[in-house]
């Protein structure tokens, strides 16, 4: 056997040197040494599950741990050094730990294969990467929930079809959005409990023949539960398909907020002001100020649904249990994890430092937003909602032949629409009164909107641990 095989898990069977152009192309070190702290917790972990198994001796078991210690000194100061040879995280640290010390580092991979292995480690780095964002999502979540409820008073247009529908609440249009992460976050926790089983043991596919105690295992690596068949252990990859899906819905979620804050920090809106932190220049306009923080969070949107397509796509051609093309999954996960990070601080750093002008919002209000209460109020008077909407749509149609706000038309012109228009219609219009009769669940009255910051500040002690 070529020495270059040497540091190789599976070296013995081949003879001669593998073509440099296929070492490189087979090799994943240069991504999945990430995982260089999860693979030796993975490792101390079994060892002592060997020891109880009477597979290596206390003394081996204290230097393999001494010497796992050293290897995770390397990682953590910078120092270790990757050489040709080590295809992967798991080949890198066996041969380091050999260097270390010696002979025994043979007998940590006993009854162990690279499928049950790798896939222990990406559930323990997994495992991390959730609580990580998990934090970023929560801490988003209350800097809207908080943002809500200073600005409350604040009205602007919402919108449907991207048309001027009704007067509500800023705060409502936030606590819209917010709601929808509370979602992701209760998804990505549910994520978590799937992530959290157990394939150590499970071998290459015909599960492992020396007796490891697997309980022994999930104890010191915290795991909930233990994988109950060996091939699906070692060959499903469902929880990273999980998570690039929960991404790609987060993402979702977040470039909707993206969306709409763009549109409303242009000049034709001027609803809101980007911080400078968040915003960029142009290279020839000196007067532009762009939201690329914002458009930026909406085009990472597509990278994740590219990584959650294109491993499904991997998937769906697969045999059962491990084939090499699920080496594709770690960085498809890594990144997803990587944008997700990152677009979540920026989203809440944008969120945290808006302007906002209250004045421009309320300009932008306009009497025809007013027709459905309008229509509601003829309701009051006992005409059924569709003859009603009928009446506020005559009246509608007949400001806009006059070119005239809907509030100014006389009462000769509404009585043509209904015969039931009198002077108190005066009373509909008013945005404030109009914001304040919706008091159903989910509304936009002020009680109902400060309901909501209740409900989602005793949601975030629940769910912000």
């Amino acid at each position: 056997m070529a020495s270059a095989e040497g540091n190789k898990l599976w070296g013995g069977r081949f003879v001669g040197d593998t073509d440099p152009i296929m070492e490189k192309f087979n090799a994943s070190i240069a991504y999945d040494q990430r995982m260089w702290d999860s693979d030796i917790r993975g490792s101390r972990a079994y060892v002592k599950a060997l020891e109880k198994a009477k597979l290596v001796s206390v003394e081996e078991m204290d230097d393999i741990l001494r010497g796992l210690d050293k290897v995770s000194e390397e990682w953590s100061k910078g120092v270790f050094e990757i050489k040709a040879g080590d295809e992967d995280i798991h080949t890198a640290n066996e041969r380091r730990l050999r260097e270390l010390i010696g002979d025994a580092a043979g007998k940590l991979h006993t009854g162990r294969s690279r499928n049950d292995q790798v896939v222990t480690d990406m559930r323990l780095w997994l495992r991390d990467a959730i609580s990580t964002l998990k934090g970023d999502i929560v801490q988003l979540i209350n800097t809207m929930v908080e943002r809500a409820a200073a600005e409350i008073d604040v009205l602007f247009p919402g919108y449907t079809h991207m048309q001027r529908a009704q007067p509500i609440r800023w705060s409502h249009w936030i606590l819209s959005h917010t709601v929808a992460l509370t979602r992701d976050t209760e998804q990505l926790e549910e994520i978590r409990k799937r992530v959290n089983i157990l394939p150590l043991g499970s071998g290459a596919i015909a599960g492992n023949p020396f007796r490891i105690d697997r309980q022994l295992l999930r104890k010191e690596l915290s795991f909930d539960s233990l994988s109950i068949n060996s091939m699906d252990a070692t060959g499903q990859r469902d929880f990273v398909v999980e998570f690039l899906f929960w991404a790609s819905l987060c993402l979702t979620h977040l470039s909707k907020i993206a969306e709409d804050l763009i549109l409303y920090s242009t000049k034709e809106f001027s609803f809101v002001t980007l911080s400078d932190a968040y915003s960029t220049g142009s290279s020839l306009m000196p007067q532009k100020k762009n939201a690329d923080s914002l458009e930026l969070i909406r085009s990472k949107a597509g990278r994740v649904f590219g990584r959650c397509a294109g491993f499904l796509m991997t998937l769906k051609g697969l045999p059962s249990t491990y084939n090499k093309d699920l080496q594709e999954d770690k960085e498809a996960m890594f990144d997803c994890y990587d944008t997700v990070h990152a677009v979540l601080q920026v989203a809440t750093g944008v969120m945290s430092t808006l302007k906002i002008d209250p004045s421009a919002m309320q300009a932008a209000l306009s009497p025809d937003m007013l027709a459905t209460d309008l229509a509601y109020y003829l309701v009051r008077k006992g005409v059924p909602f569709r003859e009603a909407h009928g009446c506020s749509g005559k009246a509608v149609f007949l400001a806009e032949s006059k070119n005239v706000p809907l509030n100014q038309l006389s009462m000769q012109d509404l009585n043509t629409a209904s015969p039931l228009f009198d002077n108190d219609v005066s009373t509909v219009w008013d945005y404030t009164s109009s914001v304040e009769q919706y008091s159903a669940p989910g509304g936009t009255a002020r009680s109902s909107v400060t309901a909501q910051i209740e409900h989602l500040r005793g949601w975030l002690k629940t769910h912000g641990q």
